[in-house]
């Protein structure tokens, strides 16, 4: 997460609504979640989100019941094995991304969407706040073609509610390589027990509630 220091008084005023610093460490954190200790390994599944600091979408969907683990990364780009400063140079074309590990007996792809639609604003083209550049695009990056044909309808649906008053300019774009991001930016608000931004928007979509019946919940 990039800031600018030294900007106009409007700006720090924006940042200090946006972010809280941390306030304590408390140590290390693992980035498996208690409800990986019941999961079937069988019904383990993944997706991958782009949605701003991947600090504050990562604990967006820790809190998500069904998620087994989390990972933050950079994907979406055209250079090999990227560091945290080779992609702030927004010259890479990667994002900064969440790779969730979740149970699909417990939570659908359809429903983290809508957390993801709930993280942050998906309307603002390469920006999350005071955060600038490409590599915090809003982005759906889909495994499969199940869940590219999911990603387009929840997006279609959302988009049709006007929830959020501007058209929403996130990609939905195939996973490519994910390169797992510097150790101390994993989990990195469960460790310092700061917080981040959130969306301006709580989305329930009639695609995630058919798909929490169709499992059982």
């Amino acid at each position: 997460m990039r800031f600018a220091l030294f900007a106009a008084v409007p700006v720090l005023a924006m940042l200090t609504l946006w972010v809280v610093w941390p306030r304590r460490s408390t140590g290390d954190v693992s980035a498996t979640l208690p409800a990986m200790k019941d999961a079937d390994p069988r019904n383990l599944k993944q997706a991958t989100f782009a949605a701003g600091c991947f600090w504050g979408v990562e604990a967006s969907f820790r809190k998500v019941p069904g998620v087994v683990s989390t990972e933050v990364g950079y994907t979406g780009g055209h250079t090999n094995n990227p560091t945290y400063h080779d992609v702030c140079t927004d010259l890479t074309g990667h994002a900064e991304a969440v790779l969730v590990t979740y149970d699909s007996t417990k939570v659908s792809y359809a429903e983290l969407l809508d957390a993801f639609w709930s993280s942050h604003d998906p309307t603002t083209l390469n920006q999350q706040g005071p955060d600038f550049g490409t590599q915090y695009r809003s982005a759906i990056f889909y495994h499969d073609d199940e869940q590219k044909k999911i990603a387009e309808a929840s997006l279609k649906e959302v988009q049709a509610s006007k929830i959020f008053k501007s058209p929403i300019v996130t990609e939905i774009v195939k996973a490519g390589v994910f390169t797992k991001a510097e150790d101390y930016h994993q989990q990195y608000f469960e460790k310092t027990g700061g917080v981040c931004h959130v969306g301006p928007a709580v989305v329930h979509t009639a695609l995630a509630t058919e798909a929490a019946k169709a499992r059982g919940k």
